[in-house]
């Protein structure tokens, strides 16, 4: 009964942030209309996100942006920028990793890497495998970001505790192996079919229910 309540409650709160939430998830999708150096932004972004609040994470890379330290500066430039967020001086280096991965003859290719690939579970186990930094998390992260993630589930800390309360699972894991990320993100799917809201929805639904608001 009480997850029966549960559900309702969150089935009424999509209905009143449904509008709001697609609108974001149609935003994302333009993102790979702009050029390369702002999907390697949001990448950027998504290396930060670890242990540290969103927002605090998107100011630092506008910083890094507005300084043309995120496609120039070196690991030790941009650290300085990353003073409110978590483990700074490794994410640094993680960004400036990323850059040369993504980068041939002083350009980046970031958006030709992503669109060689046309199964998106495969690219999301190269970007896990070979952009330092990356997890699960981050990975499916960067890439609903980049209108590509409509079928992964982003584990932080907000989506586990709702899905504890929704019963999907029956306690919040202190830290989350490949197995268990993806038996939970398949979890999250059937429940998401269950209720009727898509899963790119779902995430952003119970990311607002946290915070009180639709970021990124």
């Amino acid at each position: 009964m009480e997850r029966e309540k549960a559900v309702q409650e969150l089935q009424t709160l999509y209905n009143e942030k449904r509008d709001a939430i697609q609108q974001r998830l149609r935003e994302f999708k333009e993102i790979l209309d702009r050029d390369d150096n702002d999907v390697f932004a949001e990448l950027c972004f998504c290396l930060l996100t670890p242990q540290s609040s969103a927002k605090t994470c998107w100011a630092a890379v506008s910083r890094l942006k507005e300084r043309s330290l995120l496609l120039k500066g070196a690991a030790n430039e941009i650290q300085p920028q990353l003073n409110d967020v978590r483990f700074g001086d490794s994410k640094a280096k993680y960004i400036v990793e990323a850059r040369g991965l993504f980068t041939k003859d002083g350009k980046l290719y970031l958006k030709s890497h992503l669109s060689s690939f046309t199964n998106l579970f495969e690219l999301r186990e190269w970007m896990v495998e070979n952009v330092k930094g990356l997890g699960y998390k981050e990975a499916s992260h960067f890439l609903r970001n980049v209108g590509l993630g409509e079928e992964f589930a982003i584990l932080d800390r907000h989506i586990l505790r709702n899905l504890k309360r929704m019963e999907v699972i029956s306690e919040v894991p202190v830290s989350i192996t490949k197995k268990r990320y993806l038996e939970i993100e398949e979890k999250l799917r059937r429940f998401s079919r269950e209720i009727g809201i898509p899963l790119a929805d779902i995430d952003l639904l119970f990311w607002s229910r946290e915070t009180g608001w639709i970021f990124k």
